[in-house]
């Protein structure tokens, strides 16, 4: 048997440091992300909640008609943000009300539409879903009932991935795991308010001033929490488990503007919580680096044990479908989304989202 000097070699040391490391960002990750309470399932039929739904919608012929017909009848406003698609007709096939968005003069098209649809609401509850969003039966009334256990005003669904593309499959579970790499989050629920599914009471929208006090910021659900926040209203955040699936981005491409949209949100952020995220992707790219080095180093199994130490830490978020195969690849994928949304951010390089050029703010 070989003395013990001759395999603990200094990149033995390195890739144990690394196992150890990564192994801990992983787990307190999936951990903060656990601690987001899953929304409680009301059985269907229990009598329909006091709510309307607006759905801003721009060019989304294709999936707007299914978003709107998981609502029960007669619930969803499509507020139509200057699409030059069929996007309305659609919306109108499904059951929605339609309504045209008035011109932005310096708004945001989703604010500007958010806010003329909740313009001609009475229903004491009012839910803002994005187009690309899908809900099961009783949504509208579990989401309530989050509500009221919460005792909050204003509650952002975290809904369930719904990936129809290799890049989503890819991409889509990692960067979730570097997002609640930072434990503030979990303590500060207005950082994990999502744009996608928000619930407000009516009357403390408007007492803050709605969409209308918070157009012109492209992280508009953010500072939405942020003013609810400042006022002391009861802000929270939920996981909708199945009970709600989105389909974030679609392909490259899409991935791509999402993640420039995104990093204007972390500048809005903490700088620790930003800084937070970038360590954890380039701690957890150092895999392959290491596993050449044992390799140069004659150690052939050990590579192999380092790539299995980093399928086991992204296991959580991939499941145990083959997509988690794809955990290693994704790694190397997201940083160059990284760099290109953080660089945008910081140097308020111009964006364009649906078609339409997005003014930083």
């Amino acid at each position: 048997m070989a003395p013990a000097y001759q395999w603990f070699t200094p990149s033995v040391a390195a890739a144990t440091v690394f196992v150890l490391v990564t192994s801990w960002l992983f787990y307190r990750a999936r951990t903060n992300y656990l601690r987001v309470p899953l929304l409680p399932r009301v059985p269907p039929g229990r009598t329909p909640s006091d709510c309307m739904v607006v759905i801003p919608a721009r060019q989304e012929e294709g999936v707007v008609g299914s978003a709107v017909k998981s609502f029960p009848a007669d619930t969803v406003i499509v507020v139509d943000d200057h699409s030059t698609d069929k996007t309305a007709d659609e919306a109108r096939e499904a059951g929605a009300g339609v309504l045209d968005a008035p011109p932005l003069k310096g708004a945001q098209g989703k604010a500007n539409a958010c806010m003329a649809g909740a313009r001609i609401l009475t229903s004491r509850w009012i839910l803002f879903a994005d187009a690309d969003t899908r809900y099961q039966e009783g949504f509208l009334e579990s989401v309530i009932e989050g509500a009221y256990q919460s005792e909050v005003t204003f509650l952002s669904v975290h809904l369930t991935p719904r990936p129809a593309a290799l890049a989503e499959y890819l991409l889509h579970p990692y960067l979730d795991a570097l997002l609640f790499a930072s434990p503030r989050l979990r303590r500060d629920p207005a950082l994990l308010f999502e744009g996608q599914c928000i619930l407000v009471l009516r009357e403390a929208y408007e007492f803050i001033g709605g969409h209308a006090a918070i157009s012109n910021y492209i992280a508009d659900d953010l500072q939405l929490a942020m003013s609810a926040s400042r006022h002391k209203m009861g802000i929270g955040v939920v996981r909708a488990g199945a009970l709600g699936h989105a389909r974030t981005y679609s392909g490259w491409k899409g991935g791509w503007r999402w993640m420039e949209r995104k990093a204007f949100r972390l500048f809005h952020m903490d700088a620790p919580i930003t800084v937070r995220i970038v360590l954890t992707a380039l701690i957890a790219a150092l895999w392959l680096p290491l596993a050449v080095w044992l390799w140069l180093d004659g150690h052939r199994a050990a590579p192999f044990l380092l790539m299995l130490v980093v399928l086991l830490a992204l296991r959580p978020w991939y499941g145990n479908r083959l997509h988690l195969l794809l955990a290693p690849v994704a790694i190397y994928t997201a940083l160059p989304l990284l760099l290109h949304g953080l660089t945008t951010a910081f140097f308020k390089k111009e964006i364009v989202w649906k078609g339409r050029k997005v003014t930083a703010a």
